[in-house]
């Protein structure tokens, strides 16, 4: 999955340079900053801002960033081009940009639009002044004040139109440790999302595979020790799965399967386990016919033919069948992250 992290040049550097490095060792590709340099930055701010933006170039970061009216002179630049020799991809516009200064910045970067206000209208206009909108991208806001965020349905329904269009879209979850002020209440795009603890990857799962959001970014500057490691898997396409074992299933611990890019809605299927992580043979066990209540984790045996050593995991309660085998199950925690866990994404039972 792609991953970002958020930076804020008002923190202090080394704690900026600890959040890229804790990003970049965690598989974050993007990052999101704003440059909106502040009247009293100086040329110690911009000396700030060039080091934090040659720092995320090196670490292959690319840049997403807001850019304010006085952003280039504060830099020392003649014009918002030059941004890109900075290592800047993404250049996220306020208002005031025509449609043709608009299509001529989208030939030199990924033009980021407000995902939740962008208009039919505006973005003909932009088309009839010669921009690629695939080369567009919508980013949803994120939320400081509590009871103001986004629901992830309406999120999911923009969205749907947006990836019609072409564009990438992109949005955030809090993070769980050192939350940004003032208000202290974390950074989602969803409202559901906020103040969930060690829910990391079930925010970013929910954004990416059940809203289709190309891109999930953490709007806060850190995240726990645990966050970055559910980041870390996200971000290598995988979730551990806390799961309970029958007797003989022990192979499957530890092991990493991915679901057909072909999702079932009632099953996770497996797409390694015919292949490369089953057994020489699986027969007729204690567990061939049980129901397979959601959560349980079943093996195709001998009686299922060409299908034998196929793993499953019941997405819904499922009457038994004596060509499949109950080998165990996953547990509650594991089932809230079960249903986005779809097209391709991998878990890993442990």
């Amino acid at each position: 999955m792609k991953t970002g992290i958020s930076i804020y040049l008002s923190s202090p550097l080394q704690d900026i340079e600890r959040t890229i490095e804790r990003g970049a060792a965690a598989g974050a590709r993007y990052a999101f900053t704003s440059l909106h340099i502040p009247e009293d930055g100086g040329a110690a701010y911009a000396d700030k801002v060039r080091h934090v933006l040659s720092l995320l170039s090196a670490r292959g970061i690319a840049l997403i960033a807001d850019v304010g009216p006085r952003t280039c002179d504060l830099l020392g630049l003649e014009r918002i081009e030059d941004l890109r020799d900075l290592g800047l991809e993404y250049l996220r516009l306020d208002y005031g940009f025509s449609a043709q200064r608009v299509a001529e910045l989208s030939g030199v970067f990924r033009i980021v639009v407000n995902a939740s206000t962008v208009s039919s209208d505006e973005i003909a206009s932009w088309r009839e002044a010669g921009a690629d909108v695939t080369r567009f991208a919508a980013c949803h806001n994120f939320y400081p004040k509590p009871y103001t965020g986004l629901a992830l349905e309406d999120i999911a329904r923009v969205n749907l139109r947006l990836a019609a269009l072409g564009f990438e879209i992109m949005a955030f979850v809090p993070g769980d440790a050192n939350v940004r002020g003032p208000v202290f209440e974390g950074l989602p795009t969803v409202e559901a999302q906020r103040g969930r603890a060690l829910k990391v990857a079930l925010n970013m799962l929910e954004l990416a595979h059940g809203a289709d959001c190309d891109i999930v970014l953490v709007g806060d500057p850190d995240l726990s020790d645990a966050g970055w490691a559910q980041f870390a898997q996200v971000s290598a396409g995988y979730v551990d799965l806390q799961c309970e074992l029958e007797p003989g299933y022990a192979y499957v611990r530890g092991q990493i399967h991915h679901d057909r890019p072909d999702s079932s809605v009632l099953i996770f299927r497996s797409q390694e386990s015919r292949t490369k992580l089953k057994p020489d043979s699986v027969p007729t066990d204690a567990g061939a016919g049980l129901p397979r209540k959601a959560g349980s984790i079943a093996v195709s045996n001998s009686g299922y033919g060409r299908y034998e050593g196929e793993l499953e995991i019941a997405r819904v309660d499922l009457p038994g069948d004596e060509r499949m085998n109950v080998a165990g199950h996953i547990t509650p925690e594991a089932m809230e992250l079960l249903p986005f866990i779809k097209r391709g994404f991998g878990v890993r039972f442990v």
